[in-house]
């Protein structure tokens, strides 16, 4: 389960984020630099929760490390949910 768990797989089901983002211009903020993390095709911000999550989206298989360094660049946090059994 480590390739599951630890990368974010190419599809149109996505991995979910939660961040300690509390406005808009910090959701934006994240968006702008996770888009800038090669392989990320598309990201979801839900702003309708709490905490904020974000999901996204990729084309090649993408490290969560790289995902979460990103998001530490704007001094925020994002933590992945747990994967589920299908």
């Amino acid at each position: 389960m480590e390739l599951i768990s630890e990368n974010v797989i190419p599809g149109n089901h996505g991995k979910i984020f939660a961040t300690n983002a509390e406005n808009k211009e910090q959701l934006e903020h994240i968006k702008k630099l996770v888009l800038e993390v090669p392989g990320i095709q598309h990201v979801e911000i839900k702003h309708e929760t709490y905490p904020r999550e974000f999901i996204v989206y990729t084309t090649t298989l993408v490290s969560i490390i790289e995902i979460e360094k990103a998001v530490n660049r704007t001094g925020l946090n994002a933590i992945p949910k747990t994967t589920f059994v299908l």
